[in-house]
């Protein structure tokens, strides 16, 4: 996948909090508090957060906080996660950067808490191909509460050159733990399993399930060199315990910013475009897994387009978006789906429970003409559920002229539909999240036209009514996604971090 820029089948029960199951994992119940410990909020990757004093007037009147000053050390891909200690009087904001360099920082002033180097990151010319000048860390880490550690993925320089480092740092004041950090290719190498550190990358969020982190990885901008798309589960207590999955063709990387969705105890991702595999081999893929990563070579476990071939050959990843879980209410009740968005510009709607093999799509439809790599958000509108994403919608009243955002209304049926429900009009390739006062009241869609017009936009979800948009800010990088805390809007960039206040 060429990027251009950097970078046991049970039954599955109804959601528990409105359409999004905010309260299905640690991380999401506190979530819900105001912290956000990993990827759009939640490990379901939904993008929607909670602030009830954010209504559509009050987002009218949102303001860059001009006093809040948080200067962070290199440039930044990975989203910003936010985490008030138990106990604690004032939030901490984490950030990772791109010069190796984690940082806490103070969320109401932007002061510096600590700050930990964990290596010399990657130059450009070290690698076959790529694009990133340093390679340092990508993937958006994730915080557990019950460690108080905060954990991702590094590229560093060491003397045997490129490698791939799991670190865990204290939350508390950056030291590294005990145990870590776990070299990836020398864990695998262990386990009689090769993975050359050169020519992967590590993109994706990392996402924590049952006191195992997951870790998944791909190739470099270029396609080059024999690499795989991984995912890497590191066991928190017994840090050289694992569990692993590889494509069985060259490439098929895990490209996604957002990585792994999870629902339940299941694990769902995305593959990207394997190469010059004669027989279907993993690439172009949804699949679905329990904690273990287990292959189980059924058809209700993956799922690929039956152009799969002519998507390798175009570089047309379906694995540029990670898929959204959702449920869908109906006559016949509840139904459990994927939604999956290819960079060939087609949606797939899928059964959750039966994923359907190659071609078992439910409904397949072509929503933008441009690639969608980005993450995706979702809401719910009364009944329907709404999924934002950034790319130029095929059926925009002005598709192609500064409507880089575009939403997706699903309804119930048999199948599902699937229509655009609005487009925003805005320049940029971030990726959306979605607020609600309470769970579905007041939606809002929120982007930032990285590397585009470089501005916060917000729109209202319903009816897609323009309501706010920022001044220019400086340093954003495409993919670059913002967080909501229960009074502000936070987002990264190169050198710094802006805080809006409402």
């Amino acid at each position: 996948m060429n990027i251009r820029r950097a970078f046991s089948r049970t039954a599955r029960p109804a959601w528990r909090v409105g359409l999004f199951a905010l309260a299905l994992s640690p991380l999401s119940a506190l979530a819900q508090d105001g912290s956000v410990l990993t990827y759009h909020g939640d490990n379901s990757r939904s993008g929607q957060y909670v602030v009830p004093a954010l209504s559509w007037d009050k987002a009218r009147s949102v303001q860059l906080d001009r006093t809040f000053n948080a200067r962070v050390a290199g440039s930044m891909y990975a989203q910003p996660l936010y985490w008030r200690p138990p106990g604690g009087n004032a939030g901490m904001l984490f950030v990772a950067t791109e010069d190796d360099v984690v940082q806490a920082l103070d969320a109401t002033t932007g002061k510096e808490l600590w700050r930990r180097v964990v290596g010399r990151p990657v130059r450009r010319s070290s690698l076959p191909c790529g694009n990133i000048d340093p390679l340092g860390i990508t993937g958006t880490p994730v915080i557990d509460p019950a460690t108080q550690a905060i954990y991702f993925d590094a590229a560093v320089e060491r003397g045997n050159g490129p490698r791939h480092e799991v670190f865990a740092l204290s939350t508390k004041d950056g030291s590294v733990l005990p145990g870590w950090p776990i070299d990836v290719a020398d864990l695998l190498q262990k386990a009689g399993r090769h993975f050359d550190p050169s020519v992967h990358n590590q993109r994706a969020a990392l996402t924590l399930l049952d006191d195992t982190v997951y870790v998944a990885f791909s190739g470099h901008f270029g396609d080059c060199g024999n690499y795989h798309g991984w995912v890497v589960g590191l066991s928190l207590r017994e840090p050289g315990k694992h569990v692993s999955f590889e494509t069985r063709g060259r490439g098929g990387g895990i490209w996604a910013p957002g990585g792994l969705s999870v629902s339940e105890q299941d694990i769902y991702f995305a593959t990207g475009n394997t190469l010059g595999a004669p027989t279907w081999s993993d690439g172009e893929a949804v699949f679905h897994f329990g904690p273990d990563l287990r292959r189980r070579d059924d058809k209700r476990d993956y799922f690929a387009p039956s152009d799969w071939k002519t998507l390798d050959a175009a570089d047309a990843d379906l694995g540029g978006s990670n898929p959204l879980t959702f449920n869908i209410s109906g006559a016949g009740g509840d139904r459990a789906l994927i939604l999956a968005l290819g960079k060939d510009g087609k949606a797939y709607l899928l059964d959750r429970n039966s994923l359907g093999g190659v071609g078992g799509q439910l409904a397949v439809e072509t929503v933008a003409q441009s690639s969608i790599v980005t993450s995706p958000a979702a809401y719910r509108v009364g009944d329907d559920v709404f999924v934002a994403f950034q790319a130029s919608g095929a059926h925009c009243p002005q598709p192609g002229r500064g409507h880089d955002l575009t939403v997706l209304k699903i309804a119930a049926g048999s199948p599902p539909a699937m229509a655009t429900a609005w487009c925003g009009a805005l320049r940029g390739r971030g990726s959306p999240v979605a607020t609600t006062t309470d769970g579905h009241s007041n939606p809002i869609v929120w982007i930032v036209g990285a590397e585009g017009d470089n501005r916060l936009h917000a729109f209202r979800g319903d009816t897609g009514e323009p309501i706010f948009v920022s001044e220019a800010l400086s340093g954003l990088r495409r993919f670059q996604t913002l967080i909501a805390t229960q009074d502000r809007l936070y987002v990264g960039a190169d050198g710094r971090i802006y805080a809006f206040h409402f």
